[in-house]
């Protein structure tokens, strides 16, 4: 009597035991250059060729470490190492995606991972007992995350690339206009925009006190009048006076009531009022989703972070690939038409949702 032993393929079970073992050491290298960002050992690196003892004294770090650190760098071939001199390179192409503060700098990703690991456990909790990780167990760490994760972004694209995507936006932030970003965490957004458009008043909502405080502090420290902030739920938002746009960037897919805040959001708005939308790039249909470099990181992400705090509360749990079908959709049921969807300059993951609300017949 055959058993299902019998039809295995062994060399395809080596071929993929490699490749989970490939995921581990992907998981470990990760942590390495969370750990050499954080402590400037690509900026080190990044000045030129060097030994062990010379990069822990560039770095002022403790040199035993920093030999361990760059053995798992050079024999993941992240940096180059010349046995015959004993020293390390960073290649310049290497350095470009591991330093700066551009968004060309994809170091500050290991911080992400290295932060949502801590979380296995009580996830892992919750797929048997049901409910969620509510978001205030993430913070503040997450906080500081997102804001290292996005800010280059920002710096770069906002203002010259995202903004544009919406026909007549930046001509009404020029002219003047009240405007929202909603779930802005630490504010870096707000802070660009109101300094780009000193005409237009901002304000930034979010639930994260922490986050709230340090938007204050850097509106502050740019001398920035128009640019405000407030603690605020957006599930239950209200505004006294209409706002001319509203901005969420990669915020709806984690909310515990996402329609009713794009209800609110539509509330909000005059006829006319122009709501932007940036949320992750992927189908609504999973298969449709297979083969895309991105999706995997975007269902694990989500996973560990973004439908565990909305569950949390009993949430709807759209989950990070929630897609363009659902998004266009609930868009719809919140009252907006005319949704364009374009690719996000800069952001190859995320897409840009543009709409308005209709006037009234």
């Amino acid at each position: 009597m055959s058993t299902i032993t019998d039809t295995i393929d062994e060399e395809r079970v080596q071929e993929f035991a490699g490749r989970i073992f490939g995921i581990y050491t992907g998981a470990m290298l990760s942590a390495m250059i969370d750990i050499g960002h954080r402590t400037g050992l690509f900026e080190a690196a990044a000045q030129g060729p060097t030994s062990s003892p010379e990069l822990a004294s560039r770095a002022g770090l403790h040199e035993r470490y920093v030999r361990e650190w760059l053995g798992s760098m050079a024999t993941s071939g992240i940096v180059e190492y010349d046995a015959a001199s004993a020293t390390y390179v960073l290649p310049p192409e290497h350095a470009v995606c591991l330093t700066g503060s551009g968004s060309g700098n994809l170091a500050p990703f290991g911080q992400l991972n290295t932060h949502l690991a801590k979380h296995v456990q009580d996830v892992a909790r919750v797929f048997r007992a049901g409910g969620g990780v509510p978001y205030e167990a993430f913070r503040p760490e997450f906080t500081d995350t997102m804001d290292a994760m996005g800010r280059g972004a920002f710096d770069e694209q906002l203002i010259e690339s995202w903004v544009p995507q919406a026909t007549g936006l930046r001509e009404m932030l020029t002219r003047g206009a009240r405007v929202a970003d909603v779930a802005c965490g630490t504010g870096h957004a707000v802070v660009l925009l109101a300094r780009e458009f000193p005409r237009s008043t901002f304000i930034g909502y979010d639930i994260a006190e922490d986050a709230i405080a340090r938007g204050r502090v850097e509106a502050a420290g740019a001398g920035l009048t128009n640019a405000h902030f407030e603690l605020r739920d957006v599930a239950t938002l209200t505004v006294d006076d209409p706002l001319d746009a509203v901005f969420v960037f990669d915020a709806i897919h984690d909310m515990v009531a996402p329609a009713a805040v794009l209800s609110h959001i539509y509330d909000a708005l005059p006829a006319g009022g122009v709501f932007f939308m940036k949320e992750p790039r992927v189908s609504s249909d999973l298969a449709d989703n297979i083969g895309n470099p991105f999706a995997p990181l975007l269902y694990a992400v989500s996973t560990l972070h973004c439908l565990t705090v909305s569950l949390a509360h009993n949430g709807a749990g759209l989950g990070t690939a929630w897609g363009e079908q659902v998004a266009r959709q609930m868009l719809a049921d919140a009252g907006f038409r005319d949704v364009r969807v374009y690719e996000a300059p800069g952001d190859p993951m995320d897409a840009i949702f543009i709409t308005s609300k209709p006037a009234a017949r």
